[in-house]
């Protein structure tokens, strides 16, 4: 093994994989090392130990989180109700990788004030950006919210859920949920 052939990001990305794989726990920068086939040293040029590893991955889930939000929520001339739309469709996607790492977080945030912090930041930006696309449909702020707060429920709780029932029930469950959290048509 090498000593120094690997970069920071893909210490970073081999950490993302682990914690999509095992949660916090599976971090270790000696399981990295063995996955990255380099020796520990090769960690060290990158980080000073593995709280900073752990902190690197925390800002690098949030950035990425609120990014994403940012622009999937951007007013771009697409009507509101297609945008949440299109947005409950790809939290129901097929992304296990994007959900695994998801819960994750949030079960580190369970037990670290660090990742606990992230998580409120990320929720709130997440929530204030959908709570703005409610408002653009008509709705008052407050009702916004309230609906941001469901739509984000729903959208990691089906998650959870969907293995209990059947692929084409799944999607049923989806489609009328989906039109429960967003009418075509909003009255106040």
């Amino acid at each position: 093994m090498e000593a120094k052939t690997k970069n920071r990001d893909s210490w970073l990305t081999a950490a993302f994989s682990a914690l999509a794989e095992g949660g916090v726990e599976q971090v270790r920068v000696e399981l990295l090392a063995k996955k990255l086939k380099v020796t520990k040293g090769s960690f060290y040029w990158h980080f000073r130990d593995r709280t900073d590893l752990m902190n690197a991955l925390l800002d690098g889930w949030k950035q990425g989180r609120i990014a994403a939000i940012k622009e999937q929520t951007r007013l771009d001339g697409r009507e509101p109700a297609k945008q949440l739309h299109d947005l409950l469709a790809l939290y129901s996607g097929n992304n296990p990788r994007g959900m695994a790492i998801e819960l994750a977080v949030r079960d580190w945030a369970r037990r670290a004030p660090e990742a606990e912090g992230v998580i409120a930041e990320v929720d709130g930006e997440r929530l204030r950006c959908v709570a703005d696309l409610f408002v653009a449909l008509g709705l008052p702020p407050d009702q916004a919210f309230a609906r941001a707060y469901l739509f984000y429920a729903f959208a990691f709780g089906q998650g959870l859920l969907a293995r209990s029932a059947g692929a084409d029930q799944a999607e049923a469950i989806k489609a009328i949920c989906g039109t429960v959290l967003v009418p075509d048509k909003q009255t106040p």
